[in-house]
């Protein structure tokens, strides 16, 4: 089983390692980042199962870091870290699309078990997915349409269409859905063929083609 990916986003140096080694140590996959501008570009161009982001950052702050990640469909489940700690702020952090907030300082303990909650949920929710007229059933293998008809998929269609599905407005590249769907293939045409597929069994409106870029989910 592959360890859990998480992005942590932190200013200060001795902080961000502290976090890295201790997200480390309860087996997460980590990736640093000490300013906006280098999260921002991480979480647009990988894929994770939570992050973590100050709210203080250099170059772009943590609630702008998070809103144009959202704006980019990027719903991967987020605790924000802030040193102000009062309502006004809390309400500010949610209403930015963050799931929870921890005031600085904290407790370690506190944050790795609001981080086991925050991944619970999130793969409760994310077993069902919503695409263009109905949603991806991910235990089932199945799309079920908003008809209450069903469609089967095979292993590697259904893990093309929820990738696509859990950012939908993100334009994959061939090589980023080879690598994150078929990473035992050797040619990007793989990646054009379950495309084929999906088009064949859904309607060519499932997955949009972007010119020169790649593939989207279908709007």
């Amino acid at each position: 089983m592959n360890a859990p990916r998480v992005l942590v986003v932190e200013d200060d140096p001795q902080l961000l390692g502290v976090l890295a080694t201790l997200l480390g140590e309860e087996g997460y996959a980590v990736d640093p980042a000490a300013d906006g501008q280098r999260g921002l570009h991480l979480g647009l161009t990988r894929s994770y199962d939570v992050l973590v982001l100050d709210r203080g950052l250099p170059v772009v702050d943590g609630l702008a870091l998070l809103m144009c990640l959202r704006e980019r469909g990027v719903v991967t489940p987020t605790l924000l870290l802030s040193a102000l700690g009062n309502p006004a702020d809390l309400i500010a952090v949610l209403d930015a699309g963050a799931e929870d907030y921890l005031a600085k300082p904290f407790d370690v303990g506190e944050l790795l078990a609001r981080l086991r909650a925050l991944r619970r949920r999130h793969l409760d929710v994310a077993r069902s997915l919503p695409l263009p007229g109905g949603r991806v059933d991910l235990d089932a293998q199945q799309v079920v349409r908003d008809d209450a008809s069903a469609v089967r998929l095979s292993q590697r269609e259904c893990a093309l269409l929820a990738t696509l599905a859990t950012r939908p407005r993100h334009v994959f590249s061939r090589s980023q859905l080879l690598g994150l769907v078929f990473d035992d293939a050797g040619s990007e045409v793989v990646v054009d063929t379950y495309v084929h597929y999906l088009r064949r069994k859904l309607g060519r409106q499932i997955i949009d083609t972007v010119r020169g870029r790649g593939y989207q989910l279908g709007r």
